[in-house]
């Protein structure tokens, strides 16, 4: 009598416990389920504001050759590589499927090309909110690298600087609120224009070279299905997720880029001619009614750009720089006519 009173809630206990473990696997088994996905429908008109006009300043290869480094990780990595085999690792590359060829025409213009990328210390980090930091502690050592951690033989210099982020920094959560936080950590539009600003003194602290930033990749149109409790997450940490969240997303990449390359936008009051807006983002997006990547990769849910994408921004790239080279007065004597000789 005394096992058998005994028994039976042990029973029980053990049904219950398995029936909890069962419920336990199928609620573990959804949240592993793929959730949203879908691609994106055109938000209309891109509005695209009018970037800076160097017309005026030949597309010429420079007179003399100059020194250039990229900040950069894969899709910087790939737009400089030429189109072949994926050769490389840290995201420096000789070839790439993906690649654009920017490292070949540049070099053929008498630009001598160095990149900064994984695995160095000033590669390692290049999200929107790493660039003030880097660039008001680390400026001498970008202005010296020859690649990866390696330096310039003594009192050689880099002329040029070019650096950009990842697509991942146009992942947008929203405007904001004016000024900004230059050091976020929110990716909201009032942010990003407020690290940008505090970037402007520290290059006016070097006339003599010539800052290239480089706009953000747009995102792909598609997305892929993830997990439910991915999803879950970010609803819970407020990023953005689904369909709406990347439609929002594009309206204010393109609001932000609008403003980083217009003049009366990021440059607006600044006197010196050594920092100018390459809009990779707006190449990328075709220039047409659309905020996303017009060459997504692999099922069109990849942003990383494709080598048709990259090769046309590269075309691109070339007579851009060499215009606004001239305009920095890079590599000309120091008379009346080079905007260095009054700064």
């Amino acid at each position: 009598m005394e096992a058998r009173a005994i028994d039976g809630p042990v029973r029980s206990g053990k049904k219950i416990i398995i029936g909890l473990c069962g419920i336990g696997a199928v609620l573990a088994a959804a949240a592993l389920l793929p959730v949203g996905g879908g691609v994106v429908s055109s938000s209309g008109e891109p509005n695209q504001a009018p970037s800076m006009d160097l017309s005026a300043f030949s597309d010429a290869k420079p007179d003399t050759p100059l020194r250039l480094v990229f900040l950069h990780h894969s899709v910087g990595g790939q737009l400089l590589a030429d189109e072949g085999p994926d050769v490389g690792e840290n995201s420096i590359h000789p070839s790439h499927p993906s690649g654009g060829g920017l490292r070949r025409m540049l070099e053929a213009q008498g630009y001598e090309v160095h990149e900064a990328s994984y695995g160095s210390r000033l590669g390692e980090h290049t999200d929107m909110f790493d660039w003030l930091p880097k660039f008001r502690g680390q400026m001498d050592a970008i202005l010296a690298n020859s690649g990866g951690d390696s330096v310039h033989a003594e009192g050689q210099v880099n002329e040029i600087v070019v650096f950009k982020s990842c697509f991942t920094q146009s992942w947008f959560v929203g405007e904001g609120t004016s000024p900004g936080d230059p050091d976020g950590p929110a990716l909201t539009v009032g942010n990003a224009k407020a690290t940008l600003r505090e970037l402007l003194p520290e290059f006016a602290k070097h006339p003599e070279t010539l800052f290239v930033y480089v706009t953000a990749p747009p995102l792909a149109p598609k997305l892929a299905p993830i997990p439910a409790w991915t999803w879950l997450a970010k609803l819970v940490l407020g990023k953005p997720v689904g369909l709406a969240g990347l439609r929002r997303a594009g309206d204010l990449d393109r609001e932000f880029n609008n403003w980083v390359k217009s003049p009366s936008g990021w440059l607006d009051g600044y006197a010196k001619k050594n920092v100018v807006v390459f809009d990779y983002y707006d190449v990328l997006t075709g220039k047409s009614g659309s905020n996303f990547s017009a060459y997504p990769t692999g099922d069109g849910s990849d942003s990383h750009p494709s080598a048709a994408g990259n090769q046309q921004a590269a075309r691109e790239f070339v007579p851009f720089l060499n215009r606004a080279v001239r305009r920095a007065g890079l590599g000309q004597p120091l008379d009346q006519g080079n905007p260095l000789a009054d700064q």
